[in-house]
């Protein structure tokens, strides 16, 4: 198999495996809910940690959408 076949094959390899990670990673957090606010506060450390400049804190749709029709409601 030529070099170039052979990468492409690794990396479809590794995107399928991604994937399927992902998938389970999306099961585990459908049944414990809890488990991705604490997701979230553990990346938080991890770039607090690394002490750069700006932090992307993630903010679930339900409050926008709750901030969005109270906005509305004023």
């Amino acid at each position: 198999m030529r070099p170039i076949a052979r990468a492409k094959v690794i990396h479809a390899e590794g995107e399928y495996e991604a994937s399927t990670k992902l998938a389970e990673a999306a099961t585990v957090l459908q049944k414990q809910p809890a488990a991705i606010q604490l997701r979230y506060l553990q990346t938080l450390t991890e770039v607090g940690a690394e002490k750069n400049n700006t932090i992307v804190f993630p903010l679930p749709v339900d409050i926008i959408r709750a901030w969005l029709h109270a906005q509305e409601n004023h």
